[in-house]
């Protein structure tokens, strides 16, 4: 269940709430660049979609908490 450094950026704003395009714009990538991440990151943590996805990635790494 590692994720990249980005992947990692990506999911904890997933879990704050940012939209796809918002996150685009805060990390310099595009939108299309995000969904790619997240489909990803939703493989790599076995996630139905990306609120389930955030859910277990925070609930394995109660570290991440204070980022949100």
């Amino acid at each position: 269940m590692k994720l990249s450094p980005k992947e990692t950026e990506i999911i904890t704003l997933v879990a704050k709430g940012f939209e796809d395009k918002e996150i685009g714009t805060k990390l310099k990538i595009s939108g299309r660049t995000v969904q790619t991440h997240l489909t990803r990151i939703m493989l790599k943590l076995n996630a139905r979609n990306r609120t389930d996805a955030a859910i277990s990635y925070i609930k394995h790494n109660p570290e991440y908490l204070k980022l949100i």
